[in-house]
This record gives structure tokens, C-alpha cells and sequence, in this order.
């Protein structure tokens, strides 16, 4: 356990049950698991382990709660969405320094993330009064066609360790604004940010039902009998390919509404008329926001050849700079990887390209300290073959290798299953433009290392996800819509 009196304050006012019908709650059996500090290797508390009775609870919660929710007013479920911001913004200390305990981030970028994540509250605050209907006049004038947008219902949310705020809220936003009850699992690794936004969410106004939230060790035995409850009438995931692929077969029992953000493989592509400033600047943005553990980060640095020593150099020289060590240290820049299974696949991952002919430009090893650490790496001449293109890192190692012409970056970057996000730096506009149409992703930075934001429509293509989170589109992933076929009243006499 944390011995710093301002750490152990702050996990003090942190609950650590399960969240159901609007009550706190322990685990069926008082079964709890350890939190791990992924710096330090230590336990910094335990934590609730629902079973699959506790999920079973959660959705009867959620299923009695979701009519009368469902009538609650536009603005009034607005209103609660707004005063969570508000207390997630005053509160950003606490959520801040929980954030980086459990997950490992500096505490910079840890208030990145609550800036971030309380966006998604304002975002889809306003957006609750903005839902929308047609009233129209059928084209052969018998009928009157109305439309209506309904909530979908009783939602599961399964969300990743890797940003324990911004990906809750992101889906809890618009499933409010919509009018929808929920059940959240959030990760195992990372549950006390999530139960820290579920009080504010309890003490917002939030009705008792509308959000439940059951922390497990036994995600499949929990989340299975809920997704084949025929109750159940959303499912959203964010995580690997391979569960969200399992998770949508299971889901198609019941024919559920699925929103999934998967995997990714980004390139982060530089041609030679780039500003190299600008492109340094985006590749460290790109590649070690949150040590490279996110489905956006730079995979794969495909340099043109006329720039590529230079890239090469000076981006070794501002990644092997970054200060590594625990989040809550003065002038640390680059935290920890989630566990030792983490460092594992990125040591194997550089391993296997160094056997196939690159050549490790810094890096390339663990620090020697306690906790989950790996040194920030960049690795030149890395083969077409080498896994570290086909697979994603989720950790601060950037392979470059090199490209000639547009068509073969083009090539290179589409030769992947997926297609989240892609990064283009060029000082090219006609290129630009070109590019973001031939290059496979749902979205793409031009001169820029960082995308997101909760006014835009965040989701890839291909194997990357279906579905759309924040911006317009993300609320319409918590509705229908309702056609109304009304006989022509003038036409009765």
C-alpha cells in the first residue's frame, strides 16, 4: 500500500465497491482483488470482484429503471451531464492523481485526460436537447410520415484500462443524453478512476439504476449471461480485435445494437517536403502519449527517403531525452507499461526486428528500477516483415522504415486488417487531400499528432471498429429511430 499521505488521502475517499440500483455495495461473498501500481509492482488497494449474480443485479437495476429514465426530460438529463463536469473539473486533483496510481501516466498528462474526459460531459450535455425528428409529407400525399428518435435501452459498457476516464465517459455521455440505463465493467487494472466518476455521477443527480457499475476479475463469466439477456439492447466495447470479435458472435443472439473501437495500426507517414519541426513535434505526440498504450498511437513511421536519416536522428534524440520513472515524480515524462505482460510483447516485439535486420537507434531495454518500465526506442531498417508492423506495440517503440513515392506509402499504409487513425505530414495540400481519400482509416491528422477531441466522430474502419463515439454521431449510437405512418386528414372528408 501507498505510504504518501496525499496518495492515501485521496485512495481514502475513493470507493472501491460495486455501484447498483444507486447504492454502494459489496461483492456477492465479499470477494475483492488487488489494484497494482504498475511503477512500484505494489498493491495500492482492493477492489469489489463482482460475480456473475452482482451482474445480474446490476441489470435488473438498470432494465426497472430504463422506462422511467427514458421519460426523464432532455434538459433535465442535460443538466445532471453538466453538473458531473462541473464537479469532475473541480475534483481534477483527486482524478488526476487516482489516474496516475493505477494506470501509471505522468500526472501531466493525467489532467490532459480529465480536461478531456469531462469534455465529453459538456459535449453530450448540450447534444441531450438536440435530438431530432422529421415530420414530412409522403411523396404520393396519402400519408404523413413522422420520424422519432427513442433510446435504444439497458446498455452494457466494457471499457479499457488504458484511458479509465475519457473511455467511460465517452460512452456514458451520450447513453444519458440519450436515455439510457447502464451496466459499466470497467477494467480490472485500472477500476478506481471509474468508481471515483461514478460518485460524482451519484452526487450530479443521477437517478438510482440509471448507472451500475460492477468491477470484475471475470469479465467473460460476468459480461456473458448479461449480452444473452434478452434485456440487454446495447453493447459497447473498447479493446483488442480479437474480444471485440467474440463479443460481436456473442452479440448476435439477440441481435444487439454494437458500438466497438478495436484495435489499430497507425502510420504515421513523412514526406520530404515536410516541416521536420512540426513532424518531431507530432511523432513524440503521437507515438509516447500515454508510453504509446493507445489504439491511436503511431505503429509504424513510414519516411520518405530524401528525409528519412534526419527523421531518424532526431527523433532518437527527442525520445531518448524523455525522463522515465513514476508519474507522480517532478520531471517525469514517460511512465510505466500497464503490467509485465506489456513489457513482455514489446521486448519480443524489438527482439524480433533487431534478428531481422534493424538496428536500435536508442533504446531498446528496460530501465533498472522497480515496476513495468521499458526506455523509449527507435528502431531504424526495420524489414516488411518484422511483427512490430503487423502488431500493435502499446508501448514507446517507433519502427521507421522507408518509402519512395506517394502510391507506395499509400501501399504500405492499407496493408494492415485495420484502419483507426493515420497521420500525414506534408506541406502538399493537393497531396493532402488526395490522401485523405485513398488512405484506409476513419480518421486522419494532417500535420497534426493528436485527433481526438469530443466534438468529432472518433472510430476507425475495417477491423479497427463499428460505430462512432463524441461528435454528433456519438448519441445516435444510443438511439433509433421510430417511423410514424399518419393517414392524410384531409383526405377523410
Amino acid at each position: 500500500m501507498t505510504a504518501d499521505p496525499t496518495e492515501s488521502a485521496v485512495l481514502a475517499k475513493t470507493p472501491t465497491g460495486l455501484f447498483i440500483a444507486g447504492e454502494w455495495t459489496e461483492a456477492e461473498g465479499g470477494t475483492r482483488f488487488d489494484v497494482v501500481d504498475p511503477a512500484t509492482g505494489e498493491a495500492l488497494c482492493t477492489v469489489a470482484d463482482a460475480s456473475a449474480a452482482d451482474g445480474a443485479r446490476a441489470l435488473d437495476a438498470a432494465a426497472e429503471a430504463q422506462a422511467d429514465w427514458a421519460r426523464t426530460p432532455p434538459r433535465e438529463r442535460g443538466e445532471i451531464l453538466r453538473r458531473a463536469f462541473d464537479l469532475v473539473t473541480e475534483r481534477a486533483d483527486d482524478f488526476a492523481l487516482v489516474m496516475t496510481l493505477e494506470m501509471g501516466k505522468p500526472l501531466v498528462e493525467s489532467h490532459g485526460e480529465v480536461s478531456y474526459g469531462a469534455e465529453f460531459l459538456r459535449w453530450f450535455s448540450e447534444e441531450a436537447v438536440r435530438i431530432g425528428g422529421s415530420y414530412t409529407t409522403a411523396p404520393d400525399g396519402r400519408n404523413r410520415l413522422l420520424t422519432l428518435k427513442r433510446p435504444v435501452g439497458p446498455s452494457l459498457m466494457i471499457t479499457p484500462w488504458n484511458f479509465p476516464l475519457a473511455m467511460v465517459t465517452r460512452k456514458v455521455g451520450p447513453a444519458v443524453a440519450a436515455g439510457c440505463t447502464m451496466v459499466l465493467k470497467p477494467s480490472e487494472l485500472t477500476p478506481l478512476t471509474a468508481l471515483l466518476f461514478t460518485e460524482v455521477m451519484r452526487e450530479a443527480g443521477l437517478p438510482a439504476g440509471v448507472l451500475n457499475v460492477i468491477p470484475t476479475t471475470d469479465a467473460p463469466g460476468v459480461t456473458g449471461p448479461l449480452i444473452a439477456d434478452e434485456r440487454l439492447r446495447k453493447l459497447s466495447f473498447t479493446g483488442s480485435t480479437a474480444v471485440g470479435k467474440a463479443l460481436i458472435a456473442a452479440s448476435a443472439q439477440n441481435v444487439l445494437r454494437v458500438s466497438m473501437e478495436l484495435g489499430g495500426n497507425a502510420p504515421f507517414i513523412v514526406f520530404d517536403d515536410a516541416d521536420l519541426d512540426a513532424a518531431i513535434e507530432g511523432a513524440l505526440a503521437a507515438k509516447l502519449r500515454n508510453g504509446g498504450q493507445a489504439c491511436v498511437a503511431a505503429n509504424r513511421f513510414l519516411v520518405q527517403s530524401g528525409v528519412v536519416e534526419e527523421f531518424t536522428t532526431r527523433l532518437a534524440e527527442a525520445m531518448g531525452g524523455y525522463a522515465v520513472g513514476r508519474g507522480t515524480e517532478a520531471g517525469t515524462r514517460l511512465g510505466p507499461l500497464i503490467n509485465p505482460a506489456a513489457v513482455a510483447k514489446v521486448e519480443a516485439l524489438v527482439t524480433d526486428a533487431v534478428a531481422s535486420g534493424a538496428s536500435v537507434v536508442t533504446g531498446g531495454s528496460s530501465p533498472a528500477r522497480d515496476g513495468y518500465f521499458y526506455s523509449p526506442t527507435v528502431l531504424a531498417g526495420v524489414s516488411a516483415s518484422s511483427a512490430i508492423l503487423s502488431e500493435e506495440v502499446f508501448g514507446p517503440v517507433a519502427p521507421v522504415t522507408v518509402f519512395e513515392t506517394e502510391d507506395q506509402a499509400v501501399s504500405l499504409a492499407n496493408a494492415t486488417p485495420f484502419g483507426l487513425v493515420g497521420y500525414v505530414f506534408t506541406a502538399d495540400l493537393e497531396r493532402a487531400l488526395r490522401l485523405s481519400e485513398s488512405l484506409e482509416s476513419g480518421m486522419l491528422g494532417i500535420n497534426a499528432g493528436v485527433v481526438s477531441n469530443p466534438a468529432a466522430p472518433f472510430g476507425g474502419v475495417k477491423q479497427s471498429g463499428l460505430g462512432r463515439e463524441g461528435g454528433a454521431e456519438g448519441i445516435e449510437e444510443y438511439l433509433e429511430t421510430r417511423y410514424v405512418g399518419i393517414a392524410d386528414p384531409t383526405r377523410r372528408h
